[in-house]
């Protein structure tokens, strides 16, 4: 699993058409409907102060403030934690954060974690963003709800690295919190963007994006030929280039790996129709329970 470099720095400008405040809706909802997390900050509180005077129902909201128990109050904390897996330039750890949840961000590339800790600072977030392996995961404390979105699972080649990710989620979990991923499918890699280029111009950057599917392993690899200006006077771009891989998997695979790994297994939602899952479904979520703690 190698890390964004080069393509840390124009990341964000061809990715700006990523619906994230969608996606960060339908997570919300997801840990509504099936998780412990709840948000613990209250962007208005001049409406949370109307709602009480109209003895509408705001005890969760209030939950944080009124505890006076410390050791009540520090479960809670972790019981309402978020944690991203894959952040990279936190966008969608800020989305969440935007939302009131406690979240923090983990990825590989520290040129990634380098542009997440800008946008956050920028926007006058104080969020936590570490530099790990998904596949060491290592927490300060349990979380209630870990995600991991924009196929960030698909960087792990191997059943093993996958089934030991899965197992370090269900160990930070929370118990009864829960973890929600998603996935590019096996048939999204393999019938659709297997062995297609694409390519993408912008005024300050543009980009060259050569796929090649492997059959046999069910990896895809990518070739990234990045041009980034790097002398507006002059109209110079700086070249460099890039390879990653991903694998494809299928949902039966996923379900498996959850089992293997100690989870619980809830649901699986295909991502863009946000109905039940087909065999043309191209990105899939899935949502895991903790199930009790496996030795390592």
């Amino acid at each position: 699993m190698e890390a964004y470099t080069d393509f840390a720095s124009v990341y964000d400008t061809f990715m700006d058409e990523t619906p994230y405040d969608v996606w960060g809706n339908f997570i919300a909802e997801l840990i509504e409907k099936y998780g412990v997390s709840k948000p613990i900050k209250i962007e208005n509180v001049n409406e949370k102060a109307v709602a009480f005077d109209k003895n509408e129902n705001v005890e969760s909201d209030l939950e944080a403030d009124v505890i006076e128990d410390g050791s009540q109050e520090a479960l809670d904390q972790e019981k309402n934690l978020v944690v991203e897996l894959g952040c990279g330039t936190g966008s969608f750890t800020i989305e969440m954060a935007k939302k009131g949840y406690d979240i923090m961000g983990i990825d590989l590339s520290p040129d990634m974690l380098d542009i997440a800790r800008n946008k956050a600072a920028n926007k006058g977030l104080n969020l936590m963003f570490l530099e790990q392996d998904m596949r060491e995961l290592d927490l300060y404390c349990t979380a209630g709800t870990i995600v991991s979105v924009c196929d960030s699972i698909n960087y792990l080649l191997e059943d093993d690295d996958v089934i030991e990710t899965f197992r370090l989620v269900n160990n930070f979990l929370f118990p009864k919190g829960i973890f929600i991923f998603d996935f590019n499918t096996l048939h999204k890699y393999r019938d659709e963007i297997g062995d297609v280029t694409i390519a993408e111009n912008r005024e300050d950057c543009s980009f060259i994006w050569d796929n090649y599917y492997h059959e046999d392993e069910h990896i895809n690899e990518y070739d990234l030929t990045i041009y980034a200006l790097c002398d507006k006077e002059k109209e110079l771009f700086r070249r460099s280039v890039e390879t990653h891989y991903q694998r494809g998997y299928t949902l039966e695979e996923m379900i498996s790996f959850v089992k293997q790994a100690g989870l619980e297994y809830i649901t699986a939602i295909d991502a863009d129709t946000h109905e039940a899952t087909t065999e043309a479904s191209e990105r899939i979520y899935i949502i895991a329970r903790e199930s009790g703690k496996m030795p390592g």
